[in-house]
């Protein structure tokens, strides 16, 4: 009586957008066809591979059309920070506009504020009585990406390695993507970035290679309202000293 191979296979369907994650086993009881098989789990490696990254493609696709169609926005946010010896929550309003705005206003646990005007970056902090300034083409700072997008760009040429991550989002319909921002190797071990179905920017993690981990949460996300141009200068009250500084971050 001849030997038989047993093949089994059992397919689970991811939840991501035409993605479908194939977990299989292989019990073969005798060698004749351990080549096939081989050849088999091969090929279904590299069909799951190139949809995996044309799913990647498609989702990175939806959000350039979406924030490069963005004037402006709206949103509110909690960031939180953990890293040598600190454990930081902290939330306020953020806005962007087009091209390269941003208004960082920290409302909770301690009033502060991160403005770029397109060409300086400025924080302030009421308690210090001083603020801080400097260029904003210099500005090595994580809110970088999110400016970005507000201009003409794409997703995938911002991030080295873009590929939809193993960790599983916050909302349910979700889904994750990560990798490392151009020119930031040396600081940055990866970047997550949590995208709703509607192609938003939902939460972003940026994990450094030094262990800290920064995470931003938006909600309430209003996309081309008018906002008044004064949000985007920052003009010191009395008393106020503005010091160039090399570290412009809240």
């Amino acid at each position: 009586m001849r030997s038989q191979s047993i093949l089994r296979f059992s397919f689970n369907p991811s939840p991501l957008p035409k993605i479908i994650r194939s977990s299989f086993w292989v019990s073969i009881t005798q060698s004749p066809n351990h080549y096939i098989s081989k050849c088999f789990s091969l090929f279904l490696l590299l069909c799951s591979t190139s949809a995996i990254a044309a799913d990647v493609s498609q989702i990175a696709t939806r959000v350039d059309d979406r924030y490069n169609h963005l004037q402006t926005l709206k949103a509110q946010f909690q960031e939180s920070y953990r890293g040598a010896g600190l454990n930081r929550n902290e939330s306020g309003g953020l806005w962007l506009q087009k091209p390269g705005k941003m208004r960082w206003q920290y409302e909770q646990p301690a009033p502060k504020l991160f403005v770029v005007d397109g060409k300086n970056a400025f924080f302030y902090v009421p308690s210090e009585r001083q603020a801080r300034r400097m260029p904003a083409k210099k500005l090595d700072d994580f809110r970088s990406p999110i400016r970005y997008l507000l201009g003409h760009t794409k997703l995938q040429n911002e991030f080295k390695q873009l590929t939809i991550s193993s960790e599983p989002p916050k909302q349910a319909g979700d889904v994750v993507l990560e990798g490392v921002p151009k020119g930031m190797e040396d600081r940055v071990q990866r970047v997550l970035l949590e995208i709703n179905p509607a192609g938003q920017i939902v939460r972003i993690r940026i994990e450094e290679l030094d262990g800290s981990v920064t995470e931003f949460n938006f909600s309430d996300l209003q996309e081309n309202i008018a906002v008044k141009p004064d949000l985007f200068r920052f003009t010191p009250p009395a008393g106020v000293e503005v010091v160039e500084g090399q570290d412009v971050e809240p």
